[in-house]
This record gives structure tokens, sequence and C-alpha cells, in this order.
């Protein structure tokens, strides 16, 4: 029980990892329209979801859980280079550093466990990135957690923060968020199975359309978000 009360810990939206100051691109197509209403909401969601955060961040999480459960730091390190190198755009690169960050530095000033230390430090001396899904999986091999949920519960947080950024943009109201993260759990599920048994050379990301949107972003003349 104690190893899954940590695991809901790190996923609460009260954990300061700072995804509340990022939309990964859905503010841009809120300005430009292209998304106006729930149902434009839980399209976007899915997309990053198959695009990105399933295929890229899940795997990235997997694998990461799988090295420090067996104390490899530099599979950690070479890890984080590789999501650095599939995260193109550069706002979605950056978010994911600066929530890895925030969640590090959380992490090791609770009882800390020697490998993060050393991760911590690559991060400091500016050696590694220290993406959020490597720092969390890390985390999750640490900490003993079980995979399948804390893959599931990655995949619900991130889709909650995304949703929580659609009502801050759209005039949705809650129970029409809640109804958008109902929706995706199968697919949360689905992704979440899929990551499983992934290696490192199975990362992919492929979402031109959210890429080029969170690229939009930084054009923006008025903006809520960071990403």
């Amino acid at each position: 029980m104690d190893r899954f009360l940590s695991l809901l810990q790190y996923t609460d939206g009260l954990f300061p990892a700072g995804a509340y100051a990022h939309s990964f691109g859905l503010e841009a197509c809120v300005q430009s329209g292209e998304v106006r209403d729930a149902a434009g909401v839980q399209a976007f969601l899915g997309a990053y979801l198959e695009g990105c955060a399933g295929p890229a961040d899940a795997v990235a999480l997997v694998c990461a859980q799988r090295s420090a459960a067996n104390n490899k730091l530099a599979s950690c390190l070479e890890l984080d280079e590789m999501i650095d190198a599939v995260k193109a755009p550069s706002e979605l690169r950056h978010a994911s550093r600066q929530m890895g960050r925030q969640t590090l530095r959380v992490a090791t000033n609770l009882p800390c466990h020697p490998l993060l230390e050393q991760f911590g430090k690559a991060v400091t001396d500016e050696i590694t990135p220290g993406h959020h899904p490597v720092v969390f999986g890390t985390i999750g091999g640490i900490l003993g957690w079980d995979v399948l949920e804390m893959t599931g519960a990655y995949l619900y947080s991130t889709s909650a923060a995304l949703v929580g950024a659609a009502l801050r943009l759209l005039p949705l109201g809650q129970l029409a968020g809640q109804s958008i993260v109902w929706n995706v759990r199968p697919l949360i599920a689905a992704l979440a199975e899929e990551a499983q048994d992934k290696n490192e050379e199975d990362m992919w990301s492929f979402a031109p359309a959210l890429e080029i949107s969170s690229m939009r972003h930084a054009l923006l003349d008025a903006r809520l978000f960071r990403s």
C-alpha cells in the first residue's frame, strides 16, 4: 500500500511538477479556432496521447523504471538523451525538461536513493536534460511502483492536466471536463498496456499537427500558458 500511495502522491494534481503551466499546443489551437468545444478538446487529447505521450513518454517511462530498478544510471542518462531527440519542437522539449527538473527537485528533498541523487547531480551539472518521463520512471524504479499502474497513472495525470488547461481556455465547465477524462480511459489503458514490453528502440512520436501548434504558441500575441 505504501508504494501505491507514493505513486498517488507523485501523480496528484497538488504535486508541484508544473503541468498547470503548460497546454502542449492546445492554447494555439484554441486561439486559431481549431479547438472550440469539448469534442475538439477530446480529439486533441486523443491525438496527443496516441502520437506523443503513449509511444514516446510511456515507453521512456517503462524503460527508465526498468533501468533504475537494476541500478543502471548510465541507461537512465542515455534514455534521457533519446527522449530529448524525440521531442522535436523546443516548446514540448522545454516543457518536459521543466516538469522533470521540478519533479526531481521535490524527489531529492524527500528520503532519497543514491541513484536519484546521482541523476539529480547530472541534471544540475547540465550533463543530462532531466525529462519528466525519465525522471518519473526512475523514481518508480527506486520506489518499486507496479509498472502498469505507474504507466496508467502517468498517462491519466497527463490527460487531467490537458483537460485542466482546456477548462481555463474554453467555457466548458467541470462536467464536460470530467466527461472527456472518462471517455479517454480506454485509450489510456490500451496505451499503458502497449508500453509494457517496449524497449528504447521502440520509442517514436508522430503528431505533426500538434507539433506545429506547439511551435505556433511562441508567436501568439497573448499567452496564458508556457507551451
